[in-house]
Protein backbone atom coordinates (compact mmCIF):
# COMPACT_ATOMS: atom_id res chain seq x y z
CA UNK A 1 0.00 0.00 0.00
CA UNK A 2 1.13 3.50 -0.77
CA UNK A 3 1.05 6.14 1.95
CA UNK A 4 -1.38 9.02 1.32
CA UNK A 5 0.25 12.44 1.70
CA UNK A 6 -1.29 15.92 1.46
CA UNK A 7 0.98 18.87 0.62
CA UNK A 8 -0.59 22.19 1.55
CA UNK A 9 -0.95 24.91 4.17
CA UNK A 10 -1.86 24.10 7.80
CA UNK A 11 -5.18 25.33 9.12
CA UNK A 12 -6.83 26.06 5.77
CA UNK A 13 -10.28 24.83 4.78
CA UNK A 14 -8.69 22.72 2.06
CA UNK A 15 -6.49 20.93 4.59
CA UNK A 16 -9.09 20.53 7.33
CA UNK A 17 -11.90 19.25 5.11
CA UNK A 18 -9.66 16.89 3.15
CA UNK A 19 -8.50 15.44 6.46
CA UNK A 20 -12.13 15.17 7.55
CA UNK A 21 -12.93 13.29 4.34
CA UNK A 22 -9.99 10.95 4.97
CA UNK A 23 -11.31 10.16 8.46
CA UNK A 24 -14.81 9.56 7.08
CA UNK A 25 -13.42 7.14 4.50
CA UNK A 26 -11.05 5.40 6.92
CA UNK A 27 -7.81 6.55 5.28
CA UNK A 28 -4.70 7.68 7.14
CA UNK A 29 -3.10 10.77 5.58
CA UNK A 30 0.21 12.44 6.36
CA UNK A 31 0.61 16.20 5.98
CA UNK A 32 3.49 18.20 4.46
CA UNK A 33 3.74 21.97 4.86
CA UNK A 34 4.79 24.07 1.87
CA UNK A 35 7.14 25.86 4.27
CA UNK A 36 9.58 22.91 4.24
CA UNK A 37 8.18 20.67 1.51
CA UNK A 38 11.55 19.63 0.06
CA UNK A 39 12.77 18.30 3.39
CA UNK A 40 9.39 16.65 3.96
CA UNK A 41 9.56 14.82 0.63
CA UNK A 42 13.12 13.69 1.36
CA UNK A 43 12.05 12.31 4.75
CA UNK A 44 9.59 10.10 2.89
CA UNK A 45 12.19 8.90 0.39
CA UNK A 46 11.97 5.30 1.58
CA UNK A 47 8.18 5.21 1.24
CA UNK A 48 5.85 4.61 -1.66
CA UNK A 49 3.42 7.54 -1.56
CA UNK A 50 0.37 9.06 -3.27
CA UNK A 51 0.74 12.84 -3.13
CA UNK A 52 -2.08 15.37 -3.42
CA UNK A 53 -0.85 18.92 -4.00
CA UNK A 54 -2.88 21.85 -2.70
CA UNK A 55 -1.79 25.39 -3.64
CA UNK A 56 0.28 27.54 -1.28
CA UNK A 57 -1.40 30.53 0.30
CA UNK A 58 -0.60 33.81 -1.45
CA UNK A 59 -0.58 36.72 0.98
CA UNK A 60 0.16 39.57 -1.43
CA UNK A 61 -2.63 41.73 -2.85
CA UNK A 62 -0.35 43.58 -5.30
CA UNK A 63 -1.12 42.71 -8.91
CA UNK A 64 2.43 43.60 -9.95
CA UNK A 65 3.63 40.64 -7.85
CA UNK A 66 1.20 38.19 -9.44
CA UNK A 67 3.57 36.93 -12.14
CA UNK A 68 6.44 36.51 -9.66
CA UNK A 69 4.19 34.53 -7.31
CA UNK A 70 3.00 32.34 -10.18
CA UNK A 71 6.58 31.80 -11.39
CA UNK A 72 7.63 30.81 -7.86
CA UNK A 73 4.81 28.26 -7.75
CA UNK A 74 5.81 27.00 -11.18
CA UNK A 75 9.35 26.40 -9.86
CA UNK A 76 7.99 24.46 -6.88
CA UNK A 77 5.84 22.26 -9.12
CA UNK A 78 8.78 21.60 -11.44
CA UNK A 79 10.89 20.68 -8.40
CA UNK A 80 8.24 18.19 -7.25
CA UNK A 81 8.13 16.59 -10.70
CA UNK A 82 11.93 16.33 -10.67
CA UNK A 83 12.02 14.79 -7.18
CA UNK A 84 9.53 12.14 -8.32
CA UNK A 85 12.13 10.83 -10.77
CA UNK A 86 14.22 9.52 -7.89
CA UNK A 87 11.41 8.67 -5.44
CA UNK A 88 8.39 6.41 -5.68
CA UNK A 89 5.70 9.11 -5.90
CA UNK A 90 2.32 8.72 -7.57
CA UNK A 91 0.56 12.06 -7.90
CA UNK A 92 -3.18 12.57 -7.52
CA UNK A 93 -2.80 15.48 -9.96
CA UNK A 94 0.61 15.53 -11.61
CA UNK A 95 2.54 18.81 -11.22
CA UNK A 96 2.93 19.04 -15.01
CA UNK A 97 -0.86 19.02 -15.43
CA UNK A 98 -1.37 21.67 -12.74
CA UNK A 99 1.26 23.77 -14.51
CA UNK A 100 -0.50 23.54 -17.86
CA UNK A 101 -3.67 25.05 -16.40
CA UNK A 102 -1.86 27.89 -14.62
CA UNK A 103 -1.52 29.65 -17.98
CA UNK A 104 -5.05 30.64 -19.07
CA UNK A 105 -3.91 31.57 -22.57
CA UNK A 106 -2.23 28.24 -23.30
CA UNK A 107 -5.10 26.30 -21.74
CA UNK A 108 -7.57 28.07 -24.01
CA UNK A 109 -5.42 27.27 -27.07
CA UNK A 110 -5.32 23.58 -26.15
CA UNK A 111 -9.10 23.45 -25.76
CA UNK A 112 -9.63 25.23 -29.08
CA UNK A 113 -7.28 22.81 -30.85
CA UNK A 114 -9.48 20.01 -29.51
CA UNK A 115 -12.50 21.85 -31.00
CA UNK A 116 -14.02 22.46 -27.56
CA UNK A 117 -16.22 25.59 -27.35
CA UNK A 118 -14.59 28.32 -25.25
CA UNK A 119 -15.18 32.00 -24.64
CA UNK A 120 -13.51 33.75 -27.58
CA UNK A 121 -10.33 35.71 -26.88
CA UNK A 122 -8.71 38.59 -28.76
CA UNK A 123 -5.49 36.84 -29.70
CA UNK A 124 -3.47 40.05 -29.96
CA UNK A 125 -1.25 41.87 -27.45
CA UNK A 126 -3.02 44.63 -25.51
CA UNK A 127 -0.49 46.21 -23.18
CA UNK A 128 -2.33 49.46 -22.51
CA UNK A 129 -5.81 50.96 -22.70
CA UNK A 130 -5.19 52.68 -26.05
CA UNK A 131 -4.19 49.38 -27.69
CA UNK A 132 -7.23 47.67 -26.21
CA UNK A 133 -9.59 50.36 -27.50
CA UNK A 134 -8.04 50.12 -30.97
CA UNK A 135 -8.54 46.34 -31.03
CA UNK A 136 -12.12 46.66 -29.82
CA UNK A 137 -12.86 49.27 -32.49
CA UNK A 138 -11.31 47.19 -35.29
CA UNK A 139 -13.36 44.15 -34.26
CA UNK A 140 -16.51 46.16 -33.54
CA UNK A 141 -16.59 44.81 -29.97
CA UNK A 142 -18.01 47.04 -27.26
CA UNK A 143 -17.44 44.91 -24.16
CA UNK A 144 -14.67 42.57 -23.02
CA UNK A 145 -13.43 40.62 -20.02
CA UNK A 146 -9.80 41.10 -18.97
CA UNK A 147 -7.96 38.54 -16.82
CA UNK A 148 -4.30 38.14 -15.88
CA UNK A 149 -2.91 35.10 -17.69
CA UNK A 150 -1.64 33.80 -14.34
CA UNK A 151 -3.71 34.05 -11.20
CA UNK A 152 -6.98 32.98 -9.63
CA UNK A 153 -9.68 34.15 -7.25
CA UNK A 154 -10.71 37.08 -9.48
CA UNK A 155 -7.29 38.73 -8.99
CA UNK A 156 -7.19 41.54 -11.53
CA UNK A 157 -10.30 40.30 -13.33
CA UNK A 158 -12.13 43.20 -14.99
CA UNK A 159 -15.10 43.80 -17.27
CA UNK A 160 -14.85 46.77 -19.64
CA UNK A 161 -17.68 48.27 -21.68
CA UNK A 162 -17.69 51.23 -24.07
CA UNK A 163 -20.47 53.18 -25.77
CA UNK A 164 -18.63 54.80 -28.70
CA UNK A 165 -21.55 56.91 -29.92
CA UNK A 166 -22.07 58.43 -26.48
CA UNK A 167 -18.39 58.58 -25.61
CA UNK A 168 -18.97 56.63 -22.41
CA UNK A 169 -17.12 53.76 -20.80
CA UNK A 170 -17.35 51.72 -17.61
CA UNK A 171 -14.90 49.40 -15.87
CA UNK A 172 -15.93 46.79 -13.29
CA UNK A 173 -13.02 45.40 -11.32
CA UNK A 174 -11.87 44.21 -7.90
CA UNK A 175 -8.70 46.28 -8.30
CA UNK A 176 -7.99 49.86 -7.43
CA UNK A 177 -4.93 52.02 -8.07
CA UNK A 178 -2.89 52.68 -4.95
CA UNK A 179 -0.75 55.83 -5.34
CA UNK A 180 2.43 54.09 -4.13
CA UNK A 181 1.80 50.36 -4.65
CA UNK A 182 0.10 50.39 -8.05
CA UNK A 183 -2.92 48.14 -8.77
CA UNK A 184 -4.12 46.37 -5.63
CA UNK A 185 -6.57 43.47 -5.59
CA UNK A 186 -9.50 43.54 -3.16
CA UNK A 187 -12.56 41.42 -2.41
CA UNK A 188 -14.96 44.18 -3.40
CA UNK A 189 -16.23 44.87 -6.91
CA UNK A 190 -15.83 48.50 -7.94
CA UNK A 191 -17.32 50.40 -10.86
CA UNK A 192 -15.45 53.25 -12.58
CA UNK A 193 -17.01 55.47 -15.25
CA UNK A 194 -14.55 58.39 -15.45
CA UNK A 195 -11.89 57.86 -18.17
CA UNK A 196 -9.37 59.63 -15.94
CA UNK A 197 -9.82 56.79 -13.42
CA UNK A 198 -10.17 54.02 -15.99
CA UNK A 199 -7.17 54.64 -18.27
CA UNK A 200 -4.33 54.48 -15.70
CA UNK A 201 -5.88 51.59 -13.75
CA UNK A 202 -6.72 49.50 -16.80
CA UNK A 203 -3.30 50.10 -18.35
CA UNK A 204 -1.55 48.85 -15.22
CA UNK A 205 -3.81 45.78 -15.12
CA UNK A 206 -3.02 45.05 -18.78
CA UNK A 207 0.71 45.38 -18.07
CA UNK A 208 0.52 42.26 -15.88
CA UNK A 209 0.03 40.24 -19.13
CA UNK A 210 -3.65 39.59 -19.62
CA UNK A 211 -6.01 37.56 -21.72
CA UNK A 212 -8.81 39.63 -23.25
CA UNK A 213 -12.08 37.85 -24.01
CA UNK A 214 -15.34 38.74 -25.66
CA UNK A 215 -17.99 39.59 -23.04
CA UNK A 216 -20.88 37.22 -23.65
CA UNK A 217 -24.43 37.75 -22.46
CA UNK A 218 -24.86 35.04 -19.82
CA UNK A 219 -27.97 33.01 -19.11
CA UNK A 220 -30.25 34.55 -16.50
CA UNK A 221 -32.07 33.33 -13.41
CA UNK A 222 -34.58 35.89 -12.20
CA UNK A 223 -32.85 39.27 -12.19
CA UNK A 224 -29.33 37.81 -12.07
CA UNK A 225 -27.00 36.40 -14.69
CA UNK A 226 -25.03 33.26 -13.90
CA UNK A 227 -22.30 30.91 -14.94
CA UNK A 228 -21.39 27.45 -13.64
CA UNK A 229 -18.53 25.93 -11.66
CA UNK A 230 -18.05 22.20 -12.20
CA UNK A 231 -15.67 19.92 -10.34
CA UNK A 232 -14.81 17.02 -12.62
CA UNK A 233 -12.98 13.97 -11.28
CA UNK A 234 -11.90 11.00 -13.38
CA UNK A 235 -14.26 12.05 -16.17
CA UNK A 236 -17.31 12.44 -13.91
CA UNK A 237 -18.88 15.75 -12.90
CA UNK A 238 -18.97 15.37 -9.12
CA UNK A 239 -20.31 18.84 -8.36
CA UNK A 240 -22.01 21.54 -10.40
CA UNK A 241 -23.01 24.89 -8.98
CA UNK A 242 -24.47 28.08 -10.45
CA UNK A 243 -22.90 31.42 -9.46
CA UNK A 244 -25.42 34.27 -9.62
CA UNK A 245 -24.51 37.93 -9.89
CA UNK A 246 -26.25 41.18 -10.71
CA UNK A 247 -22.91 42.40 -12.04
CA UNK A 248 -20.59 40.94 -14.69
CA UNK A 249 -18.20 39.06 -12.34
CA UNK A 250 -19.62 35.97 -10.64
CA UNK A 251 -16.88 34.78 -8.23
CA UNK A 252 -18.58 33.72 -5.01
CA UNK A 253 -16.12 35.40 -2.65
CA UNK A 254 -17.42 38.75 -3.98
CA UNK A 255 -20.70 38.13 -2.12
CA UNK A 256 -22.37 36.66 -5.17
CA UNK A 257 -25.02 34.00 -4.68
CA UNK A 258 -24.56 30.25 -5.16
CA UNK A 259 -27.49 28.25 -6.49
CA UNK A 260 -27.99 24.51 -6.77
CA UNK A 261 -28.12 23.26 -10.34
CA UNK A 262 -31.58 21.77 -9.84
CA UNK A 263 -33.09 25.23 -9.29
CA UNK A 264 -32.12 26.27 -12.84
CA UNK A 265 -34.32 23.54 -14.35
CA UNK A 266 -31.97 23.22 -17.31
CA UNK A 267 -33.20 20.99 -20.15
CA UNK A 268 -31.78 17.48 -20.07
CA UNK A 269 -30.02 18.05 -23.40
CA UNK A 270 -28.18 21.10 -22.03
CA UNK A 271 -27.09 19.14 -18.95
CA UNK A 272 -25.77 16.40 -21.23
CA UNK A 273 -23.88 18.99 -23.31
CA UNK A 274 -22.28 20.35 -20.14
CA UNK A 275 -21.22 16.88 -18.96
CA UNK A 276 -19.82 16.01 -22.40
CA UNK A 277 -17.99 19.33 -22.59
CA UNK A 278 -16.36 18.76 -19.20
CA UNK A 279 -15.29 15.23 -20.07
CA UNK A 280 -13.75 16.34 -23.38
CA UNK A 281 -11.89 19.13 -21.60
CA UNK A 282 -10.47 16.71 -19.03
CA UNK A 283 -9.43 14.34 -21.82
CA UNK A 284 -7.05 17.10 -22.97
CA UNK A 285 -5.20 16.78 -19.66
CA UNK A 286 -4.53 13.11 -18.84
CA UNK A 287 -2.09 14.25 -16.13
CA UNK A 288 -5.07 15.43 -14.05
CA UNK A 289 -7.62 13.35 -12.17
CA UNK A 290 -9.50 16.41 -10.91
CA UNK A 291 -10.12 19.99 -12.05
CA UNK A 292 -12.50 22.88 -11.57
CA UNK A 293 -14.11 24.12 -14.78
CA UNK A 294 -15.95 27.42 -15.18
CA UNK A 295 -18.68 27.27 -17.82
CA UNK A 296 -20.71 30.00 -19.48
CA UNK A 297 -24.19 29.33 -20.87
CA UNK A 298 -25.07 31.76 -23.64
CA UNK A 299 -28.24 33.70 -23.01
CA UNK A 300 -31.09 32.32 -25.10
CA UNK A 301 -29.44 29.28 -26.69
CA UNK A 302 -27.86 28.01 -23.41
CA UNK A 303 -24.89 26.85 -25.48
CA UNK A 304 -22.09 25.94 -23.01
CA UNK A 305 -18.59 27.38 -23.40
CA UNK A 306 -15.60 26.85 -21.15
CA UNK A 307 -14.38 30.05 -19.53
CA UNK A 308 -11.32 28.55 -17.84
CA UNK A 309 -9.97 25.50 -16.01
CA UNK A 310 -8.15 25.18 -12.69
CA UNK A 311 -6.10 22.12 -11.79
CA UNK A 312 -6.75 22.83 -8.09
CA UNK A 313 -10.29 24.20 -8.28
CA UNK A 314 -11.80 21.65 -5.91
CA UNK A 315 -12.69 23.83 -2.89
CA UNK A 316 -16.44 24.47 -2.95
CA UNK A 317 -17.85 25.78 0.33
CA UNK A 318 -21.36 24.60 -0.54
CA UNK A 319 -19.93 21.07 -0.65
CA UNK A 320 -17.54 21.01 2.30
CA UNK A 321 -20.19 22.46 4.63
CA UNK A 322 -22.70 19.84 3.46
CA UNK A 323 -21.62 16.32 2.50
CA UNK A 324 -17.96 16.95 1.55
CA UNK A 325 -18.53 14.81 -1.53
CA UNK A 326 -15.64 16.17 -3.60
CA UNK A 327 -12.92 15.42 -1.07
CA UNK A 328 -14.48 12.09 -0.09
CA UNK A 329 -14.37 11.02 -3.73
CA UNK A 330 -10.74 12.14 -3.93
CA UNK A 331 -9.93 10.01 -0.90
CA UNK A 332 -11.54 6.97 -2.51
CA UNK A 333 -9.52 7.59 -5.68
CA UNK A 334 -6.30 7.91 -3.66
CA UNK A 335 -7.06 4.69 -1.78
CA UNK A 336 -7.51 2.90 -5.09
CA UNK A 337 -4.26 4.35 -6.48
CA UNK A 338 -2.42 3.21 -3.37
CA UNK A 339 -3.55 -0.41 -3.49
Amino acid sequence: MRQAVLLGEPGTKRTEYFRQAARQEGMSVSFLDWKDYKEGIRRLSGNRIVLKIDPPRWESCLLKELNDLADDYKSRLEELAFMAKSQDIEFFNHPSGILLLLDKKECKKALMQAKIPVTESLDVPCRDTEQLLAQMESRKICQVFIKPVKGSGAAGVSAFRIQPKRGRMVLYTCAFLHPQKGPVNTKRLRCFSDPEDIFPLLTQILETDCIVERWYAKARYGQASYDLRAVVQEGKTDFLLARLSEGPITNLHLNNRPLALEALKLPGEVQKQIADLCKKAMDCYPQLRSAGIDILLERGSLKPRIIEMNGQGDLIYQDIYADNLIYRRQVRIIKRIGE
